[in-house]
């Protein structure tokens, strides 16, 4: 449930964790920027001096471009996922490419992945060819589902982090209540099992 599909893993090759990495875990998030939620999630990181990288929605980029310059400005990275937050098993795989490409141009790297980790081979082995780097993860939190609490949230992290873990969560309103009341408890225990935060390149 808190990690990858296998047959995803197999017919679609991306990076799902770095193992070779040491004690680096990467703590990302998915689908800002938020007004509601960057600024209060970039407090956080400031306040413990830890850096993330950040997979933005290219329309969520253009309605709140201060927020993705604070983001870059504060030396944390950014990544691409869609224009739209559109899943790949669901959109016309031209229009798929095409959005990632709009993105890209805004985001300004290859670093991509794709909303709710959903692509097809056809996509995947397309956008590999394009010279995009796939991310997905082996650590997803569900902090966007309302039926986990903030504390069921804690204990994936717990769980489920290894070394050269990629871990997801949510920079959005649906995942809030969750991750704004647990991320900072999250830094401190990753901190503590002597995990050093990284962004992914």
């Amino acid at each position: 449930m808190y990690q990858p599909n296998k047959i995803l893993k197999l017919l679609c090759p991306a990076v799902y964790n770095i193992p070779t990495a040491g004690h680096n875990v990467y703590l990302t998030f998915d689908d800002g920027p938020c007004a509601e939620t960057t600024p209060i999630i970039l407090d956080i990181l400031r306040k413990h001096n830890v850096k993330a990288t950040f997979f933005c929605v290219g329309d969520n980029i253009l309605k709140h471009p201060e927020l993705f310059a604070q983001i870059k400005a504060e030396g944390h990275q950014v990544g691409n996922h869609t224009m739209h937050h559109s899943k790949g098993f669901y959109t016309n795989t031209n229009d798929y490419i095409n959005e990632i490409d709009e993105c890209a141009a805004l985001v300004g790297n290859n670093l991509f992945r794709p909303p709710h980790g959903l692509i097809t081979p056809r996509q995947n082995s397309m956008l590999r060819n394009k010279g995009y780097k796939i991310i997905q993860w082996d650590v997803i939190t569900y902090d966007w589902d309302s039926n986990h609490s903030p504390d069921k949230v804690f204990d994936v992290v717990k769980n489920y982090t290894r070394q050269g873990s990629i871990i997801v969560m949510h920079d959005s309103i649906k995942a809030a209540p969750r991750t704004l009341q647990i991320l900072e408890t999250i830094i401190i225990w990753l901190k503590a099992q002597g995990f050093i935060l990284k962004t992914l390149t």
